[in-house]
């Protein structure tokens, strides 16, 4: 989970202060593990003391890459230096697949020609110390890491726990060594280098697929999906995209709204989809909604008419003066159904058309058909996203219907 009320650059900038804690942490590590190790001849805490070496140019690339993606966005990198940490990631993995063989190498190397192992009780003291600090940084990192969102600090955190495996390999081995079985230490370090190439394999497919800019999040785009479907005037979503860019998310999607939905309008809607899903997904940087015009598979049209005679009545100029009002469900398959109701607004002295608008909100109406309307109802039904098409001269609903299906109504503008 990502902290909310922090900022991205505070963010960065505690991975980097982390990634620094853990280079001077591996650095003394590495140096005293070599010098035992050299001292010893213990093959265990030398393949130990490599991978930890390691460790110290994985969290150096932890940090420049933490350190680059800082940078602000240039007219050359528009889209910000945020893959620097990815690219970082990319060369932690590289790094650890090489200690990893280093460390089998030796191994063999120890195997075909075996050393004998002095002064147990330093080897296994420092193996365990080791083990230990370790632990409680690869903890912090994976902590921090996943609190800012950082994939490369996430990957060192893990590496670190690979680290704790390693110094207990060795701890086991040297001390199945001390009690007469020297092939535990050789056992120990192959069993170290060869997972330590597996861990960094993985990372390794982690980092390409980012900087391949693979969907490596499906679930989270059903979930953007089913979000936005619920934002009113939203008849569609498709074509969602989303890439991962260090610590950042950017993305795309179309959306379909009413064809007679006006550019404002769109726009409006758009802004209210970047609020919601920048709301439930605090990690994505910049969303780009392309707003369409979508065909509707089902439609329930209000007609104003003067009086009831089905699909002959005729329809009333103007909205307000209507007495009744025909409303038609149209679906898949055609005309599903008409009814009529009384237009309640009538008999009001004051703001017929507004009233009359409101029933026709109350009883789901999606779309409209009149000759002219006021300003009162026509901002009412066209803020609730309701479309409204002209009807250029008194016709019966039937006519009407079929000049909507044929696409012949132009969108009313403006009352």
């Amino acid at each position: 989970m990502t902290d909310k009320g922090v900022t991205r650059e505070e963010k960065i900038e505690e991975g980097e202060k982390i990634a620094k804690i853990s280079t001077v942490t591996m650095v003394f590590l590495s140096l005293i593990k070599g010098v035992i190790a050299l001292i010893s001849n213990s093959l265990a805490l030398l393949a130990d003391a490599i991978n930890s070496f390691s460790d110290i140019f994985t969290s150096f690339a932890v940090w420049t890459g933490l350190r680059l993606s800082r940078r602000r966005p240039s007219d050359r990198f528009p889209y910000g230096y945020y893959k620097a940490e990815t690219f970082a990631m990319l060369i932690v993995s590289l790094i650890i697949i090489f200690s990893g063989v280093e460390i089998l190498r030796e191994s063999i190397m120890s195997f075909l020609n075996p050393e004998v192992t002095s002064h147990h009780i330093l080897p296994l003291s420092i193996s365990m110390a080791s083990a230990i600090t370790l632990y409680l940084l690869s903890h912090f990192k994976k902590k921090v890491g996943e609190r800012i969102g950082s994939q490369s600090l996430v990957s060192d955190g893990k590496h670190s726990m690979v680290d704790v495996y390693s110094s207990a390999l060795a701890f086991t081995g040297i001390l199945f060594s001390s009690i007469g079985y020297p092939w535990a230490e050789v056992l120990a370090g192959l069993v170290i280098g060869g997972y330590v190439v597996k861990v960094g394999l993985g990372f390794v497919r982690d980092a390409v697929l980012i900087l391949m800019d693979a969907c490596i999040m499906p679930s989270r785009l059903k979930e953007m999906k089913a979000l936005v479907e619920e934002i009113p005037g939203v008849r569609g979503v498709h074509d969602i995209k989303m890439r991962k860019s260090g610590l950042v998310l950017f993305g795309e999607m179309h959306v379909e709204v009413g064809g007679s939905l006006s550019v404002e309008k769109g726009h409006e809607i758009a802004d209210i989809i970047e609020e919601k899903v920048k709301e439930r997904f605090p990690d994505i940087e910049t969303i780009t909604i392309h707003i369409e015009p979508g065909e509707k598979e089902r439609r329930r049209i209000a007609i104003p008419i003067s009086k009831d005679e089905g699909f002959d009545s005729m329809i009333e100029p103007h909205f307000g003066k209507a007495p009744l009002f025909a409303i038609v469900d149209i679906g898949e398959g055609g005309v599903e159904g008409i009814q009529v109701i009384e237009n309640p607004g009538l008999k009001s002295e004051k703001g017929k058309g507004v009233k009359a608008a409101r029933s026709l909100l109350d009883n789901g109406v999606d779309t409209l058909l009149v000759g002219k309307m006021g300003e009162g109802p026509f901002h009412t039904l066209r803020d609730n996203l309701v479309e409204i098409y002209r009807v250029p001269r008194p016709i019966s609903i039937r006519e009407a219907i079929d000049l909507l299906k044929g696409k012949s109504l132009e969108p009313l503008r403006s009352p």
